[in-house]
């Protein structure tokens, strides 16, 4: 990749030994229940600006060009996702525990050509409305009008789409009946079990490579499709865990020049961190917690899903990992706190991709709607409510922002126990 042409954001955050003692400015501005830590993360958070970043689309138009038409559709998608991952800018900001960013900075937001692409009008609209802005530099737009419009001009997938729907749905969708197609969305509404805090990224490779040697091409018609699909879900493992190395890599860069010792401890923590997961199953609070961040970072990197890309019942599955080092003496509610706080702040960091056109002039969307439940049931019927979940409260009253959202499941059992 040209470096030239990709442009990467290189705060004081991103390069080595700039963490200092960052803590001390933010003590004039006290929040109740907040360390210093968590409120210069959520001040960051609340404070940054919007902006588009357009380092992932030259980097998906530049492998689309090179590579379309030589592997199938879900392989093509796989190696263009190990490709941005093997890419894009890393960052670690000054007091994260938690890291990882979809676009190169908080705040900052990739768009995604391949499903919809921008127009140069988009750009100017979003850099410039009133209300929910979206900054992008002109420099940036005059590299997107030359690299990246004139590759997906009848290529997008909404394009693609619209050429084999019948007159009366165009009818419909102009008419005003639904709106929002496809602008930059895939399909999405998900939410993830418990699955990936059992299993590691090796595991699934294992179980794939299982599933390939288990194929039927006598007598399955559907056996090459099949093949497809497992080679692309091989690929994507190996890109989160290379995503997840980088991180790895920078923070023990980063730690080799901190001053600051208790900041060199906890940069090599993340380093441990992210050697460990998503590669493999999580063992304590702190991995369960970036593995989490870094599947939902995937998702929405990969092919940025219609919102709600969910953890699920997120203290149900934390819960066991605090209880068991609560109970070793490994950890605390207040350190507990802490990193779910900072995982908190990250879902804040990252506002919906701006819609395109009309939409793009009127959508007030913002939010990613991430959505996390708290207390409700297990799955074998019983109570699902723990000291997680109320750690969870105190942290969502405490913060107020935008992301996550949050829903409280009360059940039967425990209008009882009131």
């Amino acid at each position: 990749m040209n470096a030239s042409i990709i442009k990467t954001t290189k705060t004081p955050e991103r390069l080595a030994g700039a963490e200092g003692n960052f803590y001390t400015s933010e003590k004039n501005s006290k929040l109740p229940g907040m360390n210093d830590r968590i409120r210069h993360l959520r001040k960051q958070s609340v404070e940054t600006q919007e902006s588009l970043s357009i380092e992932r689309a030259l980097i998906t138009t530049r492998f689309y060009k090179e590579n379309h038409g030589k592997y199938s559709e879900p392989v093509m998608r796989a190696l263009n996702f190990l490709e941005i991952c093997r890419q894009k800018t890393i960052y670690i900001g000054a007091g994260e525990l938690i890291v990882g960013e979809r676009g190169p900075a908080p705040k900052s937001v990739p768009t995604f050509p391949e499903l919809t692409c921008h127009s140069v009008d988009d750009f100017h609209v979003l850099n410039s409305r009133d209300q929910q802005r979206y900054i992008i530099s002109q420099e940036d737009i005059d590299i997107y009008e030359r690299e990246v419009i004139p590759y997906w001009s009848g290529r997008t997938m909404r394009e693609r789409i619209f050429s084999h729907v019948p007159a009366e749905w165009k009818a419909a969708y102009e008419a005003g009946v639904f709106t929002e197609f496809m602008e930059q969305r895939a399909p999405g509404h998900t939410s993830l079990d418990v699955k990936i805090y059992q299993k590691g990224m090796h595991d699934c490779k294992k179980e794939i490579h299982f599933q390939i040697q288990n194929l039927d091409f006598l007598n399955d018609p559907e056996a090459t499709e099949k093949l497809e699909e497992l080679q692309a879900m091989n690929i994507s493992c190996e890109a989160v865990i290379l995503f997840a190395e980088r991180h790895a890599d920078l923070a023990e860069e980063m730690a080799a020049t901190e001053f600051n010792e208790n900041r060199k401890t906890e940069l090599l923590k993340i380093a441990e961190v992210c050697r460990r997961v998503p590669a493999n199953a999580p063992r304590n609070l702190w991995e369960a917690i970036q593995m989490y961040w870094f599947v939902h970072l995937g998702t929405i990197t990969e092919l940025n899903g219609w919102d709600a890309m969910n953890p699920g019942h997120f203290d149900q599955h934390l819960t066991p990992f605090y209880e068991k080092e609560i109970a070793a003496g490994t950890l605390t509610r207040d350190e507990a706190k802490e990193l779910i706080s900072c995982f908190w702040i990250k879902v804040n960091n990252h506002p919906a991709p701006p819609k395109v056109g009309i939409t793009a002039r009127e959508s007030g969307t913002f939010n990613d709607f991430t959505n996390i439940n708290l207390g409700g049931l297990k799955p074998d019927g019983t109570d699902g409510v723990s000291e997680v979940s109320y750690l969870m409260l105190d942290i969502i009253e405490e913060l107020h922002i935008l992301q996550p959202g949050n829903s409280v499941h009360i059940s039967k059992k425990h209008l009882i126990n009131f």
